[in-house]
């Protein structure tokens, strides 16, 4: 009986308002290559969810703009608010949070000192963006033994609405059968 490798392919995402780069590894979780540009706005979530799915990812990792400092303002924000509900949508795939700080323009000055066109560069700039922030986080896992980032926990989904269901009959004073059964 042959046991199969755990596996490690993982999917890169980088948020951006109005694209999201995507990047993924390969199964041995060392090397990301760029994959596409999903447009930011309905359906993105199913879309992701779509390309984990068919890559058989064992996480996604999306990346945390921080400042330099470390801190955390709008842009970081809304990257949580993406990567929760992500997570809810892929769980029980993990989703995790690795700081991103100078991978866009690392991406974009790579992709001047190729050459690239400024046109042809705003359509791949967030796939090598993606692309950065996962090969970042496969060298952390690698070096460290421990996967990268902070873990997104999953929200449980929202509670349906509707009535609220009964726990059995509620006693009140003014019922002589409750009467009945504290004097009886």
């Amino acid at each position: 009986m042959s046991s199969q490798p755990a596996r490690r392919t993982l999917l890169g995402v980088d948020v951006g308002t109005v694209r999201i780069g995507v990047a993924v590894s390969d199964p041995e979780g060392r090397t990301a290559v760029p994959v596409t540009t999903v447009r930011r706005g309905r359906g993105d979530l199913d879309r992701l969810a779509g390309l984990a799915q068919e890559r058989g990812v064992a996480g996604i990792v999306v990346g945390l703009p921080r400042s330099l400092r470390g801190g955390e303002g709008q842009a970081a924000q809304a990257s949580r608010e993406f990567a929760a509900d992500l997570a809810r949508r892929v769980a029980p795939t993990p989703v995790r949070l690795v700081d991103e700080r100078f991978t866009t323009t690392s991406a974009s000055q790579g992709l001047r000192d190729a050459g690239v066109g400024t046109r042809r560069a705003r359509q791949v700039v967030d796939q090598v963006a993606a692309t950065a922030i996962l090969q970042a986080a496969l060298d952390t896992a690698r070096s460290s033994g421990e996967p990268a980032g902070e873990l997104v926990p999953a929200p449980p989904p929202a509670a349906p609405a509707g009535p609220v269901a009964s726990a059995g009959p509620i006693e009140t004073a003014d019922d002589p059968a409750a009467d009945e059964t504290r004097t009886g």
